[in-house]
Parts: structure tokens; C-alpha cells; sequence
């Protein structure tokens, strides 16, 4: 977080906000509506050939590319400072691979790129509304002390049109997570009305305002789609540029909570006092979302703090905020009202915003525990709906000024080894799992070997992966280190282990065979292109293709491809079964079972020719 000046009383302020309301009033505003919400992408919407692969921390380059190569995959380059890989794999085997590198104990995880739509509801029905959010969250009570000025709101979304009158003075350089460049012109409405609803400029006679109507805005282009889709890969290096140039808070209005690249962005930022803050959804559902602690999900509500029909709710939901009929900045100039979680999201931003601006010393989870414990219990203490309640920007900002009294932390860490125990054998890459506890959190945790520093973990669970072999044998001795967000650091207690890399370890795990085209089930006809993937922790061997019973096909490697003349073989069912063996004699078989259907084979040919499917 950047350093800022705290000043709590804003010069002739009840004269501003009289004047910011009553340029509400004045201003014409073309109000827009919807019909159906855009939040659900269409099932299995990914980037197709790619995935997102995170090895664990100290693994060697050479080791996790040779996972790669066992896989028939390779690396594209790495997001930012997160360590994320983006992964080129076959096209249809996205999902076979993520499988068997999520299986692998030193793969952190491994996702789809998914592509996600907007958390709105497009807008059609011009209408006149007003500003009812700002009262109903008490942002001009607020204003008396905080306005959000020194603090940067980075809008991940579809562009801002950054020559809006409402917009422009306060905007700030920002990037295009697509293209890699600098153009973050609005491709939709939708990044606009968002960045509007957070911190639209207000006291300057002009349009509308926002809840934080003194902040910076940031625009990180996260699409270049018309229907402003974007792909989870875009927005965790958006998220990632973000917070390497200055940003306080990011906002989210796609539906992101559950990307394991995004949450690993979402904790640098955290790690460096930012908060990121991501829309619920429009689905109207329980998506059965866990708790992230790096992101701060919104749900929307009306004007009389009802949940709106259209928000998502469950265990996952933080706070609530007015979603609905919510005055917003639309590129050419023009205003409107927007509704859905993604106005919800930006309105919460806002009131991070003043808390940020009145205290600059609060560190994320300080900023966040404001927020949570200011909010207006609308349906009790927790309520799946509201989360800890509707967001309360005057109770935030109180609640944070009162802050500058509270003892500061100087609590340690807790940390230790519990793998490898002590006097333990250690070969190859050795899986270290380290625990850590804080009164507060525990912002990182750091492993070395004999004093070497091996690499540093943000994310619960804490664990590692680091190369023995790059130790000569014998004694070696682990030691962690936790670190909190208040700077004060633990130390674990030393582990030794007997580092023995002459020992040579069986190979007894067999290949993974993944079968990739044709599905099971599947009807075929014509010649088929039967696709076949083998992966092995050491190496796949070969494969042997079977099509009922009898042998097709031999190669060597971790591939095959077979083109299969369908039009010789009967109608009806047919089998095709898969063997892998890997240099140990370790072998897998897998079978699949598909169809070919009765007059539709083309066996004795035609004048024209069909289109492939």
C-alpha cells in the first residue's frame, strides 16, 4: 500500500456534500435496466490448448518442465511474479492433463483457463433514476473525514473511457492484460459504469459522484471480447500488474473466487497490503464456493437491504452492498443505471477506499476486519445472503480513524517442520510441509537448507518442494521461517535430514492413459483420428492400440495417433483398449467403447464431401 497522508477532516466539507447531492439532482441521467444476466458462461468455456499450472515453491526448472514433457505439454512463460505457467497443451486433453498434474505431489495446482462473462445484467431500458446507494451506506456522512484521495482503485475489466468528465482527471496509467500494451479503451459499457460506481469524481458540478469520489482509478483491460468474456489467465496477470505498480485495491466484477491463479495473485496483493474485492455472481445460487481469505466477495442488495433475487449467496459471501438501480458513468459521457453483483463489488471498493484514505497504516487484514465489523447487520451477525452484513461507509471510516489507538502487533509466528521428520533419509526432490500460525496471519513463510534460501509460500498449505540433489550427501539441515503482516518474523526449530541420492528408488507407479478422441459413448464414422496420451512420473515406454481385440498400432513415446477406416468395419459397437507400459514393465490399460450407426458410414462413397465434426 502506498504511504499516504492521513488527514481526517475534509475542508468545508458539509458545503461539498451538499453540493455533490445536489449535482444529482441537477444532472440528467439516462437510467438503464436489464432483462437477463450474463454471469454464467456456457459449460466447459475454456481456453482451449492452454491451463494454468503453479509448480510447487523450490521446485527446479529442469524437473518441472520434465513433468511437462511426461504430460505433452510445455510452457508458455510465467505470469508476472506469481509463478504461474501458462501451459500449451493439446487441444481435448485440457482436462486429462490438469488431472494428472494435479495428481503430481509436486504440482501446486493445476486449472483450466476458463473464460468467465460479466457479473451484470445488460442494460435496455432508459429510465430516470437516482443515487439511493450513497445515503443507504451513509457515504456522505463518510465524507466529513475521507473521500479516498491518495488511494488507487485498479478496475480489472472490459476498459474505461478514460475522457468521461467524471473519470478523466483521476485517471491513472493502467494495462491491457491481453495484448501486453497500454490500451485500456472500453470494448464494452461494463468496465465504465464500474469504475464510475467506485470513484466517479465528485464536487465538481458535473454528472454524479461515488462513494469514493477522490480516489484514482487504474484500468487494467482484462478483455478484448465485444460480450466482454474474459479469461481467468488475463485476469490473474492483470491482477499481478496491478499490484507491482501501485495499486491499493483491485476490482473484480467477474466471477473469480475460485481461480487458484487469481487467489495467488490476490495474495501478493494482499502480502502487500492491497485488497482485492470480486463480485458474487448473478446466477441466484449457492455455487458452493469456500471462503477465499485473499478475496472480499459482494453480493448485492435493493434499497430495503433485501438480497437481490439475481445474487449469489453462500458460505463464500463477505459483505453486501446495493447492487441494484445504481447510477453509473457510460462511455461517450453519458450516465446510467446499471444492476448486478459487478456494481455491488465496485460500491465496496469504494468504502475500502475511505477506510484506506483515514487510515493509511491499517494493513489489508486491519482494512478488511473494518469493513466486516462496520457493516450493518441487516439478518444478524453472519447471514449466507449478506455475509457479515450490508457495507456501512460512515461506521467504516469512525472505526478506522479509532484504529490509530490500537496496540500494535508484536505477537511472532509460530512455525514448524513437520516433513521431513528428523534424521529422515532424503532423496531427490523431497516434499517439505511446513505449519505456521499468527495472531493475527501469517503473510509468508520461507524454508532454507544449511543457511540457502530454497523459496518462500504464501499459501496455506505451506509446502515445498526442494532438490536434494543439489546438496551433497549427507547432514543438512531445514530451517523455516514465518513472517506476519506486521513485519515480526518466527523462526522453526532446525530439522536435519541425511541427504542419500546414490539409493536407487523402484519405480513401481504405472503410466496414466488418457484417450482423448475418441470419447466413450461417442459414435464415429468415416476414419477417426484416435488420439492418445500417456503420462508416467519417470517415462512412458510405450503404447499399444487394440480395436476389438486385435492390434492396430505400437509405438514408442507418450503419444499416439491412429486414423481408424471406419467404413470396413460392421455397425454396431466396437471396442478400443489402450496399453501403456513405462521402462519399469509398470502397464496400464484403459478401454473405451463407441458406436458406428447403421446407413450413415458413407461406405460406398458419394459425389460430395462431408463436413468434419
Amino acid at each position: 500500500m502506498n504511504a499516504r497522508n492521513n488527514q481526517h477532516k475534509i475542508t468545508n466539507s458539509n458545503l461539498a456534500r451538499k453540493g455533490l447531492m445536489n449535482s444529482l439532482v441537477a444532472a440528467g441521467i439516462l437510467a438503464v435496466s436489464g432483462l437477463g444476466g450474463a454471469y454464467a458462461a456456457p459449460d466447459k468455456l475454456w481456453k482451449a490448448g492452454q491451463i494454468l499450472v503453479k509448480p510447487r515453491t523450490g521446485l527446479p526448472t529442469n524437473e518441472f518442465n520434465k513433468v511437462l514433457r511426461r504430460n505433452n505439454a510445455q510452457s508458455q512463460g510465467v505470469i508476472g511474479s506469481l509463478g504461474v505457467h501458462i501451459i500449451s497443451v493439446p487441444e481435448h486433453a485440457e482436462a486429462a492433463v490438469v488431472q494428472a498434474l494435479s495428481r503430481n505431489p509436486h504440482i501446486e495446482f493445476a486449472e483450466m483457463d476458463k473464460a468467465v462473462a460479466l457479473s451484470a445484467f445488460t442494460p435496455n431500458d432508459p429510465r430516470l433514476n437516482d443515487a439511493w446507494h450513497l445515503s443507504k451506506v451513509q457515504a456522505d456522512v463518510a465524507w466529513d473525514y475521507a473521500t479516498g484521495e491518495g488511494i488507487t482503485i485498479a478496475i480489472l475489466d472490459t476498459g474505461v473511457d478514460g475522457a468521461h468528465p467524471d473519470l478523466a482527471e483521476h485517471m491513472v496509467a493502467g494495462w491491457n492484460s491481453v495484448d501486453g500494451n497500454n490500451d485500456t479503451a472500453a470494448v464494452h459499457w461494463h468496465g465504465t459504469a464500474v469504475a464510475g460506481t467506485a470513484a466517479a469524481i465528485g464536487n465538481n458540478g458535473i454528472g454524479i459522484t461515488s462513494i469514493a469520489w477522490n480516489a484514482d482509478i487504474m484500468p487494467i483491460r482484462v478483455s478484448n471480447a465485444a460480450d466482454g468474456y474474459a479469461f481467468w489467465s488475463d485476469i490473474a496477470r492483470g491482477l499481478n500488474w496491478a499490484a507491482d505498480h501501485g495499486a491499493d485495491i483491485a476490482n473484480i466484477s467477474y466471477d473469480a473466487t475460485t481461480s487458484s491463479s487469481i487467489s495467488k495473485a490476490a495474495q501478493q496483493m494482499y502480502s502487500q497490503g492491497g485488497v482485492v474485492v470480486v463480485a458474487a455472481g448473478n446466477a441466484g445460487i449457492d455455487p458452493n464456493y469456500s471462503d477465499n481469505p485473499y478475496i472480499i466477495s459482494v453480493a448485492a442488495t435493493d434499497s430495503t437491504d433485501n438480497k437481490a433475487s439475481w445474487s449469489n449467496y453462500g458460505n463464500y459471501i463477505d459483505v453486501a452492498a446495493p447492487g441494484v438501480s445504481i447510477l453509473a458513468t457510460m462511455p461517450g459521457g453519458t450516465y446510467g443505471s446499471v444492476s448486478g453483483t459487478s456494481f455491488a463489488s465496485p460500491a465496496t471498493a469504494g468504502v475500502v477506499a475511505l477506510i484506506m484514505s483515514a487510515n493509511p497504516s491499517l494493513n489489508a487484514a486491519e482494512v478488511e476486519n473494518v469493513l466486516e465489523a462496520s457493516a450493518d447487520k441487516v439478518a444478524g451477525a453472519w447471514h449466507p445472503y449478506y455475509g457479515n452484513g450490508r457495507v456501512n461507509a460512515a461506521t467504516a471510516v469512525q472505526m478506522a480513524l479509532n484504529m490509530d489507538n490500537a496496540p500494535i502487533d508484536q505477537q511472532v509466528p509460530t512455525v514448524n517442520i513437520f516433513s521431513p521428520v528428523v534424521e529422515s533419509i532424503a532423496q531427490g526432490i523431497v516434499q517439505v510441509e511446513v505449519s505456521a500460525f499468527d495472531n493475527v496471519g501469517v503473510a509468508s513463510v520461507s524454508l532454507y537448507a544449511n543457511n540457502q534460501y530454497i523459496g518462500t509460500d504464501m499459501t496455506t498449505p505451506y509446502q515445498f518442494s526442494w532438490d536434494s540433489n543439489a546438496f551433497a550427501d549427507g547432514d543438512v539441515t531445514l530451517t523455516a521461517i514465518a513472517d506476519d503482516a506486521a513485519g515480526n518474523e518466527g523462526t522453526s526449530a532446525s530439522v536435519s535430514v541425511s541427504v542419500d541420492n546414490i539409493i536407487d528408488v523402484v519405480d513401481i507407479v504405472p503410466p496414466v492413459v488418457t484417450i482423448s478422441n475418441p470419447t466413450d459413448g461417442s459414435s464415429v464414422k468415416r476414419t477417426v483420428n484416435i488420439l492418445v496420451y500417456a503420462q508416467d512420473d519417470v517415462a512412458v515406454g510405450q503404447i499399444k492400440l487394440f480395436i476389438d481385440g486385435d492390434i492396430k498400432a505400437t509405438v514408442n513415446g507418450e503419444s499416439l495417433s491412429f486414423g481408424w477406416n471406419t467404413r470396413k468395419a460392421s455397425d454396431g459397437e466396437h471396442s478400443i483398449n489402450i496399453v501403456a507400459t513405462d521402462a519399469a514393465n509398470n502397464s496400464t490399460s484403459k478401454s473405451i467403447v463407441v458406436m458406428i450407426g447403421g446407413g450413415s458410414n458413407d461406405k460406398k462413397g458419394g459425389g460430395g464431401r462431408g463436413k468434419n465434426k
